[in-house]
């Protein structure tokens, strides 16, 4: 039986992967970990009984206490309780489904741990690949991509691991905005950004889909999951989400992985691997969907792909300054204090103003964030 540890377990990635226990019912959840969603995470330690609970704020971890006193789960909190929720000793697995750069200290401290990762916090990867992919492989970690798109890279990679790659073909439902140009963008309402056409997901990485920042965050993941330059990833918007993305081998054949729009599949595709199990839900049905089409990203106008390949191109820092300056600028907006397409304005302006550092250690990264963080809180 495999035995996991969810971070970020009240969020859209970690119901999504209890529904996956839920369903099959031979996965044991040893421990999980919420932001300040108590009262969710309450109900899910009371159905799954982990041997361990952590929150993030010290206040809501004495609440949870008292409300979970008639059971033997223990309650911790913070960073310490994050590492300790990806370091327990009895899971085999962490799915790391938290949001931000948060990951980055609990993902090293299990890889340390030699825990499989199953990796849905792509911040990890877009701002420590660089630490992160060399610690994995010191230690024969594997990590198995949940994020829907690098799932159905990895799978269509299985059986041609001694074939040479020739480009990752990367998918972007092209948002909810996809044909619009900049003049019709200008009076974009939170509301209106919050409307996917295809997924159901978090609202931040909703926000991102919809500025195509998202995909520029992937593209990056890629270039450290598969080991490829990003001259190698090719971007395609594809509209209605069923190749999930292809991978081109070098005599031109194209290994693609089709399905509906259910994050669920990659989500147990990682939990159960190399093993498929059955998934309840609705299945592809090509006849009914009738054609599928493709066109190129738009990057004149969602300028925030662009960045971000630059930010991959450059390196160092400067994906953590991509990513950090994006956080806030999409916090901004959906706390309505900026206008849409300031937030590729201050990811912008925060690339050219933050100091470039070539080969930074975690310290640093988590610097370059706060100092990023601070540069936008005084301008806007």
């Amino acid at each position: 039986m495999r035995h996991i540890s969810i971070l970020g377990s009240t969020g859209s990635i970690g119901t999504q992967t209890l529904d996956v226990v839920r369903e099959h019912g031979d996965i044991k959840v040893s421990a999980l970990s919420c932001g300040r969603n108590i009262k969710l995470l309450e109900k899910q330690a009371r159905e799954f009984k982990p041997s361990l609970v952590s929150v993030w704020d010290k206040n809501d971890a004495e609440e949870l206490r008292v409300k979970l006193a008639d059971t033997d789960i223990k309650v911790s909190y913070g960073m310490e309780g994050l590492i300790e929720s990806a370091t327990i000793e009895d899971a085999d697995m962490i799915v790391t489904a938290i949001v931000g750069m948060l990951g980055i200290r609990p993902t090293i401290a299990a890889i340390k741990a030699k825990k499989a990762i199953a990796l849905a916090n792509k911040e990890t990867l877009v701002t420590a690949g660089h630490i992160i992919i060399p610690l994995a492989k010191e230690y024969g970690v594997p990590i198995l991509p949940v994020d829907s798109e690098h799932s159905a890279i990895f799978q269509s990679l299985q059986g041609n691991k001694h074939n040479k790659i020739s480009k990752i073909l990367l998918t972007a439902s092209g948002g909810p905005f996809r044909g619009k140009n900049i003049s019709e963008l200008k009076n974009i309402q939170v509301e209106d950004a919050l409307k996917h056409p295809n997924w159901t997901m978090g609202r931040k990485i909703t926000i991102d889909s919809s500025t195509l920042v998202n995909k520029g965050l992937e593209v990056i993941e890629a270039k450290w999951l598969f080991g490829v330059g990003t001259d190698k990833i090719e971007v395609i918007v594809h509209p209605q989400s069923v190749i999930h993305s292809a991978v081109e081998y070098e005599d031109g054949a194209v290994m693609a992985q089709l399905g509906t729009p259910d994050m669920r599949l990659p989500i147990q595709y990682a939990l159960y691997y190399p093993d498929r199990r059955t998934l309840s839900g609705k299945r592809l049905d090509l006849f009914d969907i009738g054609q599928l089409t493709f066109e190129r990203p738009d990057t004149n106008t969602f300028k925030g792909l662009s960045l971000a390949i630059m930010a991959a191109k450059k390196g160092g820092n400067m994906p953590t300054v991509f990513n950090a300056a994006n956080e806030k600028a999409v916090a901004l907006f959906l706390d309505k204090k900026i206008k849409y397409l300031e937030i590729i304005d201050i990811i912008g302006q925060s690339m050219n103003e933050i100091s470039y550092i070539d080969d930074p250690k975690v310290e640093q990264i988590l610097e370059t964030e706060k100092m990023t963080y601070d540069f936008i809180s005084k301008r806007w």
